[in-house]
């Protein structure tokens, strides 16, 4: 943290050499034994950021920044068991990072006063002891998340001054007694629970039209204690009584059941609409900000729980999609057979058991042949891949971690990189099966997918091979941005992977994509400066070749590098092409809004064979990804739900036989040979 914030002189004894915060009273920070407690560096004119190594202060349980001048984005590793976090006044951009939603200690959030501008996460559903939340005077756009309605111990929340929209339904039933919710886009009626609060709700556009009943089945709203309860009851609440004059007891039936029909041709008519919604939604999406995709997203969340109902229903498939947000489950693919149904399950990524099987040296030399050069398969920023047959018959990958990776004095931290890396499970990312640590030596051993890289199906072409259909390459899009949005939006803390390239993608047998080198970018002490040699390559993001740090940011952009890799079918930078065509996201940019351009663009081997629209969308996902700016980058989690869009539309133009996505409206796509 020292270093992160330019080593300033006004924290007196503090040291960037490994020095005692506790033995020898570091400025602003207090310990309970040799354990650092609280960390108060309010007002002190700091500037640079935070640092990213938060979590391993586990004992600390309030940590005030604010008033200060720290920028970027908050970090993704935050201390663990904080309850008292407070960065207001600073100039942190970005969003609030999902790690948040492991933080259960917490019971004061303040984040105001800074450049805040993504759309919440809904991550709030573990917070149950949190009180004050003051997110006021940001940017933050979108509907407020449906984890808010879990903040059980909510008194007090201030969210003015930002550019919040749909309504606040989802504060109705918690005991708040005070509530700032002005100069936002909120409209809608006032929850009739929020009425007798302190509320400050001017500068929004709420609708001057008598609120509609709630509908039937709602629970009644749970009192507070300063609520006033006369004979304003409605009738849905059960509480007419016999002596109070008006409606009688069968009009109160006639009412709820005609409430009840109503609600129940709305509910169809929602269902209908929510499978027609995203046709027009991916149209638009070269014309308006990636961000209300999640709020479309949320809003249709809201029917499919109503109804219990998590498949789509407007098209001929056994396909599940599931639409919600992290971190529920949304990794079904849109072929379910290909994929196991258990839900994946974010582990902490510092549990120590090893859930990988130890080997020694010499069963790798007996299975790699003595790491012989027949059975090399490539070289990484890491080490070298080598084929190993054991003896129970199955194919291994075994990749010797280079000793400029992994130097000597850090090599004791290898199992503890090991058991981080073993807690990474998903369908998209190639499963850690076991390590060695021995003789100065580190392996990691992972399962092999014989269809090899996405580099080499795209770029070399053997005799026996055909290029991969444009339904295989949306495929294979749509599994690594679900690889990609796990690593950052489900693991906690989150993963940075720093090394998206089509080289990283393995392809198993059904052309399922496979994510390689996962956790390694992060877990590596030395991994930004490894990875920096490849500086030049076509996949980095701008930002990256300056300051040589990758971010959440710059994996994305690296995704839509990739993605424009499948649409062109060339390579992110090729010296052999004319020198206005060398790097392939500076002379396709320009072209991506362009119908007759993209045409062109595409990749040859594909002969046309391929829906225009999808082409199109397919185009305006990269255009997203590949911005300069980084925080105009979308997250992967909304990536994921165009690119799922992207195949429901493809879908309902026509359906394809095999595991192909969909076709061309004039004529069908073969299915891969390999398929």
């Amino acid at each position: 943290m020292y270093s992160s914030l330019n080593s300033p002189p006004q924290l007196t004894q503090w040291s960037s050499t490994g020095d005692d915060p506790c033995g020898q009273s570091w400025k602003g920070v207090t310990c309970t034994g040799s354990r650092v407690t609280e960390i108060k560096l309010s007002g002190l004119g700091l500037s640079g950021s935070m640092g990213y190594s938060l979590s391993s202060l586990t004992s600390l349980i309030s940590l005030d920044m604010s008033n200060n001048n720290l920028g970027g984005e908050i970090p993704y590793s935050l201390p663990p068991n904080v309850s008292q976090l407070n960065l207001a006044y600073n100039t942190f951009n970005k969003g609030i990072p999902y790690s948040i939603s492991q933080m259960a200690s917490l019971k004061y959030l303040n984040i105001s006063h800074n450049q805040l501008q993504e759309q919440l996460f809904d991550a709030f559903g573990q917070l149950s002891s949190l009180s004050t939340l003051d997110l006021s005077f940001n940017s933050l756009p979108g509907n407020l998340p449906q984890s808010f309605s879990s903040l059980s111990s909510m008194t007090s929340m201030y969210l003015q001054n930002n550019q919040f929209t749909g309504n606040i339904d989802v504060l109705a039933n918690l005991l708040l007694e005070n509530l700032n919710i002005e100069n936002n886009h909120f409209t809608g009626w006032i929850p009739k629970q929020l009425q007798n609060i302190n509320l400050q709700k001017n500068g929004n556009s709420w609708s001057s039209e008598p609120a509609p009943p709630p509908p039937p089945g709602t629970p009644p709203a749970r009192k507070r204690p300063n609520h006033k309860s006369g004979g304003n009851e409605s009738p849905s609440d059960g509480s007419g009584g016999g002596n109070k004059p008006g409606i009688g007891g069968g009009g109160i039936a006639g009412i709820v059941i005609s409430i009840f029909i109503v609600g129940a041709i709305v509910a169809f008519f929602l269902m209908k609409r929510r499978s027609r919604r995203p046709l027009s939604d991916i149209e638009k999406l070269d014309n308006q900000p990636f961000a209300p995709l999640a709020s479309i997203a949320v809003q249709e969340m809201k029917v499919v729980q109503t109804s219990s109902v998590i498949k789509t229903h407007s098209f001929d498939t056994n396909a599940s999609i599931n639409l919600r947000p992290p971190p529920i489950d949304r990794h079904k693919s849109f072929d379910e057979d290909c994929f196991p149904q258990k839900p994946i399950v974010a582990k902490k990524a510092n549990i120590a058991p090893i859930n990988a099987t130890s080997y020694s040296v010499a069963d790798l030399q007996m299975a790699t042949d003595s790491f012989s050069v027949e059975n090399l398969l490539g070289e990484g920023s890491f080490g070298r891949v080598y084929r190993g047959r054991f003896d129970d018959g199955k194919i291994l990958a075994v990749k010797k971690i280079d000793s400029s990776a992994l130097p000597a004095e850090l090599s004791e931290e290898f199992t503890e990189m090991v058991s981080n890396i073993s807690q990474l499970h998903h369908q998209n990312i190639t499963e850690l099966v076991g390590y060695c640590s021995e003789h100065g030596q580190h392996l990691l051993v992972y399962e092999f997918h014989k269809c090899g890289s996405l580099h080499d199906c795209l770029h070399l072409y053997y005799d026996y091979s055909k290029p991969l259909t444009w339904n295989s390459r949306v495929k294979i899009a749509l599994g690594t941005a679900r690889a990609l949005e796990y690593l950052h939006e489900v693991c906690s803390p989150s993963v940075v992977h720093k090394n998206i390239k089509s080289a990283n993608i393995l392809l198993d047998a059904e052309l399922n994509p496979h994510l390689s080198d996962s956790g390694l970018g992060s877990l590596f002490p030395n991994a930004d400066q490894i990875l920096s040699r490849n500086a030049g390559s076509g996949y980095s993001a701008p930002e990256v070749d300056m300051s040589g740090q990758s971010t959440l940011k710059s994996d994305v952009y690296s995704f839509g590098v990739v993605m424009l890799e499948l649409l062109s079918g060339r390579k992110p930078f090729d010296s052999t092409r004319p020198r206005s065509e060398q790097s392939l996201v500076r002379w396709a940019t320009p072209q991506l809004h362009d119908i007759d351009a993209l045409g062109k663009m595409a990749d040859p081997a594909l002969e046309g064979l391929y829906p225009v629209k999808s082409l199109s969308r397919f185009a305006d996902v990269i255009a997203l990804c590949v911005q300069l700016e980084p925080e105009f980058r979308p997250p992967m989690s909304e990536v994921v739900q165009a690119l799922v869009r992207l195949v429901q539309r493809t879908n309902m133009s026509k359906r394809t036989i095999g595991n192909d996505l969909g076709a061309s409206s004039q004529r069908a796509i073969n299915p891969d040979t390999h398929e």
